[in-house]
């Protein structure tokens, strides 16, 4: 889990238990409504400063919701550790020609011919 997905998740999960809308927030923050929603979605990773005024904006403390986030951060590290995680398909080599599962030895999968660029994950 990336720590902007978290923080997203951290932040929408005190939104909705306070029964409030992206649009108030986004208004009490003075940041646009299109850009918080990319960030509850861990799309866009807000500076301190931003953080800082969304957090203002739902009436919780910049701690609080790190505390909300370092937890939920450690139940997914901990399911990793179970061996409970999804598979991430990585490329091999610079042209990115094949993909292989993340942590299974020699299992190799063609890269699509029509992909414009690289794959990130199959997730």
């Amino acid at each position: 889990m990336l720590l902007r997905e978290a923080i997203g998740s951290g932040l929408r999960e005190v939104r909705t238990a306070r029964r409030r809308t992206l649009r108030d927030i986004s208004r009490a923050a003075r940041v646009s409504l299109g850009y918080l929603s990319e960030v509850e979605r861990g799309r866009k990773e807000p500076s301190s400063e931003l953080l800082a005024a969304i957090c203002e904006a739902l009436g919780v403390s910049v701690p609080d919701l790190l505390t909300i986030v370092a937890a939920e951060m450690a139940t997914a590290t901990s399911a990793a550790a179970a061996g409970r995680r999804d598979d991430v398909l990585v490329p091999i080599g610079q042209r990115h020609a094949e993909l292989r599962l993340a942590g299974r030895p020699g299992s190799v999968v063609a890269a699509p011919a029509s992909s414009g660029g690289p794959v990130a994950s199959a997730a």
